[in-house]
């Protein structure tokens, strides 16, 4: 009987605990929902920011940036509200509140993160959603842009062409990334080789930090400017807006596509160009994309050449004669053009990179980097992996780095995946339906293929392909700071320290987290 009641007692302590807990959460929310109101002082502003459960809005707005349908299922976990700010003081009004009541924020520009953390977690959580910040102002005498965080950079591009068709950004090929995730994780598309990153060519920023106060470049200091344009801004702040640094490219540009469905011939290629693709001109960008169509695997080299189709003719035909490249293979156009060939979106209009849409098919996806020349014997066995049944709408993608991406020191931004890398690789699978695990599976065994083949010590990952099965926090025994290096320095390597250390000065109180955020290294009083 003593037993028991013991037993009985722990219980009810238990339930108790739970009882008051949920108690607590409720009276935050309810604390956060009324000082929210009384910041926004008007009840217009109040309805068009504010997003409740049983608003008709909320289920709309919550699926319109889930660009990864494998977090739209019913059980996945939503938020307590979501809030669409209209201009910048709505923000500070929602970190300012949302401090005060110990309100956990997650901010989603685009919805592109690869592991939906823009919008999802396992605990109560706020949305801030950015969309309706997408303004876009550009100064064409300076070549500058200031760019309003919830703008994709499809619109990005699109309003450059409409002012200057010889100026352009280098930043991603998928017209519907939201710049604020984009920029802040490095960004990069066909203009890499020539360019660098899309955060190399940012020059200043403001942001809203864990305080509720709007800083500029110059307020927030140079570490913290730092930190932002790479090491994921979501860890230290919420960005507003970017102004970023035009650059130029030609008139004419051209590209191409060479597609080969033999192996024999995919490997010779796919060999060579690991010898060539980050070492030939900087005008050339040459990907390799690996997939499967109707039910054969196919080879796909796409390209973008900075200039008229002779030139680029003349340049492979010297520098990479077994691309067999053929003047049919090839299209001259302007830059603005080739992003939407490169975007796959067939002959459509340029105004279709201002059109935002959602993706249709569930993903996960893993990255690497590539110092060496992969054997055809690695290559080899990625065919095969392309004709098992779970990768029918896998896509395997090299990047070629080299160019301006060797110029710029690996400490320069976060990113730190610079000189030494011959190309990236991406790997992604796709699916249909709810079965999710053959397809995840299949992903990791591609992934484990690779790991005698690729930059190791530690082994390196892309911010911005965000892959959770590197380690997320967990709690226990070992400090956070602990836990997050364990994937910091994969995403970051030697970079990662100095991130730490913007952390712990601007957000020692680790407002701005979520799974694999920069830790701070320990907790100090703001001053």
């Amino acid at each position: 009987m003593k037993l028991q009641s013991f037993f009985s007692s722990i219980l009810i302590f238990i339930l108790l605990s739970i009882s008051h807990h949920v108690s607590a959460n409720r009276s935050n929310q309810s604390g956060f929902l009324q000082c929210l109101s009384l910041r926004l002082n008007d009840s217009n502003i109040v309805s068009k920011v504010i997003h409740r459960p049983n608003d008709t809005s909320f289920s709309s707005v919550l699926a319109s940036s889930i660009q990864n349908p494998r977090f739209s299922a019913p059980h996945t976990p939503k938020p307590v509200l979501i809030l669409t700010p209209v201009q910048s003081s709505d923000v500070q009004s929602a970190v300012k509140c949302a401090r005060r009541f110990d309100i956990h924020i997650r901010t989603r520009s685009g919805g592109h993160d690869y592991e939906g953390l823009s919008y999802l977690t396992h605990k109560p959580f706020v949305i801030l959603d950015l969309r309706n910040l997408r303004s876009i102002t550009i100064d064409i005498d300076n070549r500058s842009v200031w760019v309003q965080t919830g703008a994709t950079i499809g619109e990005l591009y699109y309003e450059i062409d409409k002012k200057n068709q010889t100026l352009a950004f280098p930043a991603g090929v998928c017209p519907i990334f939201g710049v604020g995730g984009h920029f802040s994780g490095g960004g990069y598309g066909t203009l890499l080789r020539k360019h660098g990153l899309a955060a190399d060519h940012v020059i200043d920023a403001r942001v809203v930090d864990a305080r509720g106060r709007i800083l500029e470049r110059r307020e927030m200091g140079e570490d913290f400017f730092w930190a932002i344009r790479g090491g994921g801004g979501s860890s230290f702040c919420v960005v507003l807006s970017w102004k970023i640094g035009l650059v130029d490219v030609p008139s004419t540009v051209t590209v191409f596509n060479v597609t080969k469905f033999s192996e024999q011939s995919a490997l010779k290629i796919i060999h060579r160009w690991q010898y060539v693709s980050d070492k030939v001109s900087s005008d050339l960008f040459i990907r390799v994309m690996l997939q499967r169509y109707k039910n054969m695997v196919r080879a796909s080299f796409p390209g973008l050449y900075l200039g008229p189709v002779k030139s680029l003719l003349r340049l492979v035909n010297r520098e990479f004669p077994e691309l067999g490249l053929e003047e049919d293979d090839c299209k001259e156009m302007s830059w603005i053009e080739s992003v939407v060939w490169f975007a796959e979106l067939g002959e459509e209009p340029i105004d279709v990179l201002s059109k935002r849409t959602r993706g249709s098919l569930a993903f996960k996806a893993k990255s690497d980097f590539v110092q060496e020349p992969m054997p055809e014997t690695a290559v080899s066995k990625l065919w095969r992996r392309l004709q098992e049944p779970e990768a029918e709408l896998a896509q395997l993608i090299f990047t070629p780095f080299g160019g301006r991406m060797s110029e710029i020191a690996d400490y320069e931004t976060p990113f730190p995946h610079r000189k030494g890398n011959i190309y990236e690789i991406q790997y992604l699978n796709y699916w249909r339906g709810d079965e999710k695990k053959k397809y995840m599976r299949w992903v990791e065994r591609v992934y484990d293929d690779m790991s005698e083949f690729v930059a190791g010590s530690p082994r390196g990952a892309y911010i911005n392909l965000r892959d959770l099965d590197l380690g997320m926090y967990v709690g226990g025994k070992r400090s956070k700071y602990e836990e997050g290096k364990s994937w910091g320095v994969k995403y970051f390597k030697n970079n990662f320290e100095r991130l730490v250390r913007v952390k712990t000065s601007v957000d020692p109180f680790d407002f701005f987290c979520d799974e694999q955020s920069i830790p701070p290294f320990r907790s100090v009083e703001v001053i």
